[in-house]
């Protein structure tokens, strides 16, 4: 039994605005923008390199805007990570470096609160 993740839902409180960030600053690509009524909108978006995408939603999902906390984002080189996201504006955490990786933290408009993991050795498999 196969069980792969493929959607993160994200409780915002203006999808609109949360869209624009994500898209603008954080460069992740849409996939699908759909108001079904006036209750209810779904949009889908991926970010760069990622097979899971991200919903962001009215009507559909009973959560706290901002209740989101602790997805994480991997990267190969959490410095132009870093980088990138301060070049488009996102506020982010200077790196930090752990024992099992290194880190930078943001959170988006409503916040919902993300970090960027550089992994040690990555793609090197178990030591």
């Amino acid at each position: 039994m196969l069980f792969r993740l493929e959607m993160v839902t994200v409780p915002v409180a203006d999808v609109a605005r949360a869209k624009e960030f994500y898209v603008q600053r954080m460069g992740f690509t849409p996939e699908q923008d759909v108001q079904v009524d006036e209750a209810h909108r779904f949009v889908e978006l991926t970010p760069p390199g990622s097979t899971c995408t991200i919903a962001l939603t009215t009507g559909y999902v009973d959560a706290e805007p901002g209740s989101l906390q602790g997805v994480q984002l991997n990267v190969e080189d959490a410095d132009a990570a870093r980088a990138f996201l301060v070049a488009r504006g996102v506020s982010v955490s200077p790196v930090q470096e752990y024992p099992w990786g290194r880190f930078c933290f943001f959170s988006d408009p409503d916040g919902n609160g993300w970090s960027v993991h550089e992994v040690h050795g990555a793609g090197q498999g178990p030591a």
